[in-house]
């Protein structure tokens, strides 16, 4: 047989393979990388989602915690697994649209290495202070700042609100002071003691607090105000519009998943959370929008978040050798 023969030979044996596996996948337990920790919103959305799935393909799926570095290092677990469908994580925007501009890691690009399944949600951040400070919005705890240089301080769960918080020190002339924290609940429980009396942090985290006024909300990220502090105005209300990244999660595989897997993983996905009741129970107390996208709309999406993280990080002028 001519090498050309055995060439075509082979790519017909090889060519209903491919569906063929696709049609039968999973076979085995599915693995969701989750990076944000045990306990954080990702994570309760993550493992949610991952009891619906097991009737819908057939296999359960089995949630690991891969916590720090902003994300970096769950999404670098998963982009460095086999892409065989297996492997699954939820990674926050902070991991591939900032950190690997500010802290790139040898040998990994998540723009290269992690493959778009679906964006899940939108978290809506709010920016609180402790009641105690005593001061009833924005203006206000301005003009405390500025009574009190460098004694009000904050935490910002990642760098892009780190980069928004500075642009509020430059554009008013005052210097909140910003905190930094391992876990969300050793961050909440030192706003609610008044230890760091400020914070902007999803408001599903804060939800119970912001009712019974021990933490009051002086604005939300977004486009509109969230159900869960309607009372609340949206950042660009009070007219801060600069640099405010949206906060969200997506759902990746290692690149070179086959894309009949990742368009199975993505209708499975996206029929779970669709789900009216799933929304009510697991989305809409705390503060996370939908989104469900398909892995053709989130791949273009991703690389205008790219684009705006990389900007922000420049206006922000906390990594001047960043170009």
């Amino acid at each position: 047989m001519r090498p050309w023969s055995r060439a075509l030979a082979l790519v017909a044996l090889l060519a209903p393979a491919m569906p063929a596996a696709a049609q039968d996948y999973p076979t085995r337990p599915i693995r969701a990388i989750a990076s944000q920790g045990a306990g954080g919103l990702s994570d309760i959305w993550m493992r949610a989602v991952a009891d619906q799935l097991a009737p819908v393909l057939g296999q359960s799926v089995v949630v690991e915690d891969r916590v720090g570095a902003g994300g970096t290092i769950g999404a670098r677990a998963c982009g460095e697994a086999p892409p065989d469908g297996y492997t699954i994580c939820i990674i926050p925007v902070e991991a591939v649209a900032i950190n690997p501009v500010i802290n790139p890691v040898a040998g990994f690009d998540p723009a290269k290495s992690l493959a778009p399944i679906t964006k899940a949600f939108y978290l809506t951040q709010v920016f609180a202070v402790n009641a105690s400070l005593g001061v009833k919005n924005f203006d206000e705890l301005v003009a405390l700042a500025k009574a009190k240089p460098k004694t009000l301080s904050y935490m910002a769960p990642s760098i892009s609100k780190v980069a928004f918080m500075e642009g509020i020190n430059k554009k008013n002339g005052v210097d909140f002071v910003r905190v930094p924290f391992k876990g969300g609940g050793d961050a909440v429980n030192s706003m609610l003691s008044g230890t760091t009396p400020i914070a902007i942090f999803g408001i599903g985290n804060l939800v119970q607090f912001l009712r019974n006024k021990q933490v009051l909300g002086f604005a939300v990220d977004g486009d509109k105000r969230s159900p869960l502090g309607p009372d609340i105005p949206t950042f660009k209300e009070i007219g801060y519009t600069e640099h405010l990244l949206p906060t969200f999660f997506g759902i990746y595989a290692p690149t070179g998943t086959p894309k009949p897997i990742i368009d199975k993983l993505n209708k499975a996905i996206v029929k779970v959370a669709s789900d009216p009741e799933f929304q009510k129970r697991n989305m809409d107390s705390r503060g996370l929008e939908p989104v469900l996208n398909s892995p053709e709309q989130f791949a273009k999406e991703l690389e205008v978040d790219r684009a705006d993280g990389l900007a922000a990080i420049k206006a922000s002028g906390l990594y001047p050798n960043v170009k």
